[in-house]
């Protein structure tokens, strides 16, 4: 807990940069530079160090009651990246070392400023490219979700009557329901398992989803690519061919953060190039998400060569049939050039959300760590609620202890099995 420094702001020419310092007694530290202020009142003082002289606003955040529960005092400096590199060599001078990635906030988690849930929505908020995924995260972020809140505590009174009852339960004819605990164990599980299905949708809200979109040449892949991406990305024309390389692009579309790959039309060509972007197409599609194969409405089918190209992807790929301004089709029907997607947008939000409405999954946990921990509070609760009257009082006990403990691994009350370092690494230096 030695005290750290890092700039808050980007070491850009800017109007003001932000050099954000934390640590414990920090006004003695720093009394060779700064007599510091009223807490949390911007003071204009005179910083002079090894030849420079900055006029700075000051502002102090006295322990406990700041961001990272340490003393924090912040200089607002004119922006000139040298001059902050200067300040920060001098602050190195007196004590201060540098900040690693996320050591403000980390320090913020282990001083009980934060909980490791509202870290993660944090970093989402950093990472966030759409707006989707904005409200994904601030949905998340500075409380700990009801239903955390109050398993906790359900929880908590059960793992206390289990303990009596071994430690007690003869002597003090200390009794232990079985019939109400697997009652309470069952209805609380549906939440886990309502929650773990929000989860399994909210991550794509969280990670975006990949989309690679195959056909023929000349099916209308760039079409409805430009159509997606709200802009003309790729180049469309009537010529086959056209498209000799994987385009990708990320954006929003009807509420749904996407990332989305135009792919060379397959096909047997003694084009060399037109080659080479086909023999590209395969690792675009083992790692999408979602295959869009497109094939006209007026053709009879999707080629046989294509489908058999496409037989070891399986569920991933989806049939959609383009230009139904021309016909009638079944299946999903779509207009690339028109515009007409409303049976696109249907397909993919069931497919990835189900019965959820994307919005529903505003809020919900949607990291891997998340994921799997409700996983296994669902598990765990199942087997609480199938126990029979005459299993040893151990056995609930046990059970209800290890709800009690994932609940506090995903908190981060439990930091025994966090990689803390790796966690936080991800974090810019300020933050």
């Amino acid at each position: 807990m030695e005290p750290i420094c890092a700039p808050a702001t980007p070491l850009l020419p800017s109007s003001v940069v932000i050099i954000r310092v934390s640590g414990e007694r920090l006004g003695q530290m720093l009394k060779p530079l700064v007599s510091l202020g009223k807490p949390r009142f911007a003071k204009l003082c005179r910083l002079r160090w090894g030849g420079y002289s900055e006029k700075s606003l000051v502002i102090y955040f006295p322990a406990p009651d700041s961001y990272t529960g340490q003393d924090v005092v912040e200089f607002h400096l004119h922006g000139n990246p040298l001059l902050a590199r200067r300040f920060l060599e001098y602050l190195g001078e007196i004590g201060i070392r540098l900040a690693r990635p996320g050591e403000f906030t980390q320090r913020a988690l282990l001083n009980g400023k934060q909980d490791l849930l509202d870290v993660e929505a944090l970093r989402d908020l950093m990472d966030a490219t759409t707006d989707t995924q904005l409200r994904q995260a601030q949905a998340r972020a500075g409380r700990m979700p009801a239903w955390v809140l109050e398993a906790k505590a359900s929880i908590s009174k059960w793992v206390a009557q289990a303990e009596a009852y071994i430690d007690y339960g003869e002597d003090e004819e200390v009794n232990m329901d079985m019939s109400e605990l697997r009652a309470w164990a069952a209805e609380l599980g549906e939440t886990f398992h309502v929650e773990r299905k929000r989860s399994a949708s909210a991550r794509w809200l969280r990670d975006g989803i990949r989309i690679a979109i195959v056909g023929r040449p000349n099916a209308g892949k760039s079409t409805l690519f430009n159509a997606l991406a709200g802009e003309d990305r790729a180049i469309v024309s009537e010529l086959p061919g056209t498209t000799r390389d994987v385009l990708e692009v990320r954006c929003q579309w009807a509420g749904l953060p996407l990332r989305i790959f135009d792919t060379a039309g397959i096909r047997v060509t003694d084009d060399p190039i037109e080659r080479l972007g086909v023999a590209r197409i395969d690792p675009i599609l083992q790692e999408a998400d979602l295959i869009l194969h497109l094939v006209p409405i007026l053709d009879e089918g999707p080629e046989p060569a294509i489908l058999a190209s496409l037989g070891p992807f399986g569920e991933k790929v989806m049939t959609v049939r383009n230009k139904c301004d021309l016909g009638v089709g079944q299946g999903i029907c779509i207009s690339a050039t028109s515009g007409n997607l409303s049976q696109l947008e249907v397909a993919l939000k069931q497919r990835f959300f189900g019965k959820f409405a994307p919005d529903v999954c505003l809020g919900a946990l949607a990291t891997a760590r998340q994921r799997e921990l409700l996983a296994e509070l669902s598990y765990q609760m199942d087997l609480i609620a199938d126990l029979s009257n005459d299993v040893p009082s151990e056995l609930p006990a046990s059970l209800l202890q290890g709800a009690w403990g994932l609940l506090a691994r995903l908190t981060g009350e439990d930091r025994a099995e966090l990689a803390l370092d790796a966690m936080f690494s991800e974090f810019c230096l300020g933050k």
